[in-house]
């Protein structure tokens, strides 16, 4: 069966850096466009970026510059680079997969915070 596993969250302070991966089984990962979408409490789950089976990216504004999604194909894996993290960041982080459906991942939690 499909499986997004995701790691990397955790806490740390405004201006850290985390990089979170989401590890897929089950799919012919690279034709799968993979994105990284975002929860946080009380708002609706909104994208943060994607990238194309061809390696075209797509961002959030509020996150242009700072973050950067890259996949590995030959491991499977989708990556998110975060820099410059700030408190407006936290959020649970999802990782989907999208052919004709989509596919989600279990969530990592991401806490920004001095």
């Amino acid at each position: 069966q499909v499986q997004l596993v995701e790691s990397g969250g955790g806490l740390v302070q405004p201006g850290g850096s985390l990089r979170l991966s989401c590890a897929a089984s089950g799919i012919v990962f690279n034709a799968y466009r993979m994105g990284w979408y975002r929860q946080a409490p009380g708002n609706e789950r909104e994208l943060v970026a994607t990238i194309t089976s061809g390696g075209t990216t797509n961002y959030k504004d509020s996150v242009k510059g700072r973050f950067t999604v890259s996949r590995d194909n030959a491991k499977n894996t989708v990556y998110l680079q975060m820099n410059n993290l700030k408190p407006e960041d936290t959020a649970v982080y999802y990782c989907n997969a999208r052919l004709t459906v989509d596919r989600w991942g279990q969530g990592t939690q991401v806490t920004v915070s001095s």
